[in-house]
């Protein structure tokens, strides 16, 4: 299968670029879901990520990754 190199905006995983299965299509998921174990007095929690085009100086796009912040907390976009 096809991969694309996907990068992170916000949350835990942000400035990272991981490698990002395609569709068939050619896309990469509308949603990207991170489960995170439970660790010490941690429970154990779910990252969730959308989908956004981001741009470049020439207007050509790209798939990324923005994190959507759990409990009403503000999400950096």
């Amino acid at each position: 299968m096809r991969s694309a190199d996907t990068e992170f905006v916000g949350g835990p995983l942000d400035g990272r670029v991981l490698p990002i299965l395609l569709s068939p299509f050619n896309n990469v998921p509308k949603v990207y879901r991170v489960p995170v174990p439970a660790h010490l007095d941690r429970p154990a929690a779910t990252l969730v990520y959308h989908r956004a085009k981001q741009y470049d100086a020439r207007g050509r796009w790209r798939w990324r990754y923005e994190y959507e912040a759990a409990d009403g907390e503000a999400a950096d976009r």
